[in-house]
Order: structure tokens, then sequence, then C-alpha cells
């Protein structure tokens, strides 16, 4: 199946996870992966070293994801081969040369690109992966602002490249994710501050999330 046509079920990521508790919530709500930002410029940042143990007791069958920006390549092949990481997204100016010098190391990856014009959706099938984030485009931020993508721009990239699988991301929250995933046909969405509580981009608002994913799945 074509990642533009409609699948059986939209999978969920649930971003910026920093603690265990958070985590199992997620997994509880039918969270298909998690995902840990190792930026040190995030909000949402965390030291896999010491969150190692706990990440690695997680659950079966949850994929989970260390989020990394501008990282050296050696240093994401470092992460890339922890026994709690399962897949790395590359969600910062990372371009063609550095993914396919990654992806020779055989290890699978996230590309996230941010849409801001019509240009953008020509390169997304140039970065050596078949799993492309879509994010909004905000400014010198690497994701996780809250700002909406434009969906137009998404619906029209997973048109143009139906051999991809496409991870929706960009403003999602509980009010406005059933009308992206109908507009742009995404293979899995992707949510961060949209489930957090309030005032806190460290913490999970468990309510949110389950009515995030009662949305996904309605």
């Amino acid at each position: 199946m074509n990642a533009g046509e409609t699948t059986a079920r939209v999978r969920v990521k649930i971003c910026g996870v920093t603690n265990r508790e958070d985590a199992l919530a997620a997994i509880a709500l039918g969270a298909d992966a998690l995902g840990f930002n190792l930026f040190p410029g995030s909000k949402r940042f965390i030291d896999i070293d010491r969150a190692a143990a706990w990440m690695q007791a997680l659950p079966p069958f949850i994929t989970r994801v260390a989020v990394l920006v501008n990282v050296p390549l050696d240093d994401a092949r470092s992460i890339a081969a922890r026994p709690e990481i399962d897949l790395v997204q590359f969600h910062g100016d990372e371009d063609a040369a550095y993914c396919a010098a990654f992806a020779r190391h055989g290890r699978p990856f996230v590309k996230a690109l941010r849409l801001r014009a019509a240009a953008s959706v020509e390169t997304a099938a140039g970065f050596s992966t078949p799993h492309v984030l879509l994010d909004a485009h905000a400014g010198a931020a690497y994701g996780g602002t809250g700002t909406l993508i434009d969906l137009a721009l998404a619906a029209e990239c997973v048109r143009r490249h139906p051999a991809l699988r496409f991870i929706l991301a960009g403003g999602l929250k509980p009010e406005n994710v059933a009308a992206a995933v109908q507009t742009v046909r995404p293979y899995a969405v992707d949510v961060a501050s949209g489930v957090e509580v309030e005032s806190d981009a460290r913490r999970k608002d468990a309510e949110r999330m389950a009515r995030f994913f009662a949305a996904v799945h309605a």
C-alpha cells in the first residue's frame, strides 16, 4: 500500500518524552513510538546516559526514537547502536550527503523536512530513507514549537511521493488531528507540545493524550 492511500491504522508517535511515567502512559494508550530529544537546545532534552535504564526497560514492540539535531556523523552512528534506541530521527539541517553516509551504516532512520514552500516538496525523496517526517517551518527552531504545518503542502508532498512513508507533525493536537489526517493521509502522526501539561514542556497530559489517540483513530 502506498503512503498516500488510506491505511488501516494511522500510527502515533509521542515525542519529547522525558520520564518513565509519561512513557508508560503513552504506551498504555496505544503509542507505536516514543521520541526522546537528545538536542541540548530543546526544552525536552534528556540525558540518554541517565535515562538509559528505564528506556531499555520499556515494554517490547515500542519503537524508541532518538531525535538528533546536527550531530557529527560518528555520534549519530554511536547513538543508533545503543540498546535503548531502535531508530534515529534527524531533525536539523542534515543534507542529502549526510543522510546517504548514515544510510551506508545500515540502520533505519527518519529525516525531518520543514515544509516552507513548494520547493520543499521536491526534496523529500532525496535523503536515502523512505521515512520522512513533515514538520512546520518555524524560523530557526528545530521542531516542537506548536506551529501548525501547511496541511495543503503536506498533502501535496504525500501525493507526489507515494513510495515514501510520511509522518505528519507540526502543531497537531486533539482538536485538529482528525482533520489533518483526513487532509494529508499520512502513515503516522507525531505530537509533542499538543499533548503536554500546560506551561510544562517536560510533562505529558494523560487526558490530552487520550483525546489525541481517540481523534486519530476515530
